[in-house]
């Protein structure tokens, strides 16, 4: 670890009592700058550094442990994530930040795991990725049942009865959370009429569209956890084929790609982290990014980043220690930290935040608050 050099001339000649040492906090990024995640990752970082940036110019954390980044690009690739997690262990760092997917989070986590230091993913929203890996392992963003049973819930709302839900199984969160919606609307009382598959990167959706199009019924809605580039790509020929069907997304979607596709996307509902209503805490927060930077933020997942660097925070603050097993001990009995998006709590979770969702309407463009809360936990389908 490195040591800040506090010790005055004063104290060293004269024989005075000479102030503690800070001893810095080492946070290890083992993030994508490049690639497909990068999207998510930067704004998740931007958010993060600017949280440090104030906690260090207060003096650091409990105003006693600065924070230093190292920050390495995993270019996407869980196998390239797990060789930077290495090389980030092997500097020293006490806690690691992983990329915004389950799969490069693994890798990530089996490294640190066995290092005995926690690690947090920027926003993977695998509700098993804790499981996955063992107790060192957090995540960082409402879990993908719960962000389905809050879709599973509106859809019901919303009249609809019948639905289809479009799958890759090449991640977790492409597979699993159209599922997990699938199983939260049948329980309430809706019918899932087919499931349709597609892999990462295609971008041609014409035999899922066909599919869809010749469907009679049509499905009342079409639930998907693409994102980019395949979401723009699915919308677009879904739209081009004449298929008007209503289509719920989540927050792989909650990107400035999505909101410039115009007509294309008017009326999507997705998941997501939280909504800046009038006077609340996002809105504030929303209010200081662009003052600080100029621009005003364009995606959740900047006040998302930010917000973790409050909870590694409060847990270094409540552990008193820089010890890696302290600190995580710290984070597993968080409850109730205050982040500008709600409240978010640890103690009584196998790793995953318990943490609101929001449901947003693009609209002109914009972003329109559809409903927001925690869903009842008999609602929210096992991982």
């Amino acid at each position: 670890m490195t040591l800040r050099k506090t010790l005055s001339l004063t104290a060293l000649t004269l024989g005075l009592a000479a102030p503690a040492l800070a001893e810095d906090l080492t946070i290890g990024l083992a993030t994508a700058q490049t690639g497909g995640l990068a999207p998510y990752d930067q704004p998740s970082l931007a958010g993060f550094e600017m949280r440090v940036d104030e906690i260090n110019a207060a003096g650091g954390i409990a105003g006693k442990f600065p924070i230093k980044l190292i920050a390495k690009d995993t270019r996407s690739d869980a196998a390239q994530t797990a060789l930077v997690a290495q090389e980030l262990v092997d500097a020293g760092v006490q806690i690691m930040i992983t990329p915004c997917d389950a799969d490069p989070s693994i890798a990530a986590g089996m490294i640190t795991q066995g290092a005995g230091i926690p690690a947090f993913s920027f926003c993977a929203t695998t509700p098993t990725l804790p499981l996955a890996v063992g107790d060192f392992m957090f995540g960082n963003y409402p879990a993908d049942n719960v962000q389905a049973a809050m879709l599973a819930g509106h859809a019901i709302e919303a009249g609809y009865k019948t639905a289809y839900i479009l799958t890759s199984p090449d991640s977790a969160y492409t597979l699993k959370l159209p599922q997990y919606f699938g199983q939260a609307f049948a329980a309430k009382g809706g019918t899932v009429l087919g499931e349709g598959t597609f892999a990462m990167g295609q971008q041609d959706f014409s035999a899922e569209v066909t599919k869809i199009a010749a469907m009679d019924p049509k499905p009342d809605v079409i639930m998907t956890a693409a994102y980019e580039p395949d979401f723009p790509a699915f919308v677009r020929q879904l739209r081009g084929a004449g298929v008007t069907t209503q289509v719920l997304g989540s927050d792989g979607i909650d990107s400035p790609t999505t909101f410039a596709m115009g007509d294309l996307v008017e009326g999507v509902v997705f998941s997501t982290a939280g909504f800046a209503t009038e006077g609340s805490a996002l809105a504030a927060f929303n209010a200081k990014y662009k003052e600080k930077t100029g621009e005003e933020p364009n995606t959740v997942y900047i006040a998302n980043g930010y917000d973790l660097g409050t909870v590694i925070e409060v847990a270094v603050t409540k552990a008193d220690s820089l010890d890696p097993a302290a600190i995580r001990d710290a984070i597993a009995s968080l409850e109730n930290v205050e982040g500008v998006t709600g409240a978010i709590s640890y103690a009584g979770t196998m790793g995953m935040p318990l943490r609101s969702v929001s449901l947003v309407r693009i609209v002109g463009g914009n972003r329109e608050l559809v409903t927001q809360g925690v869903p009842a936990p008999e609602e929210v389908p096992a991982p």
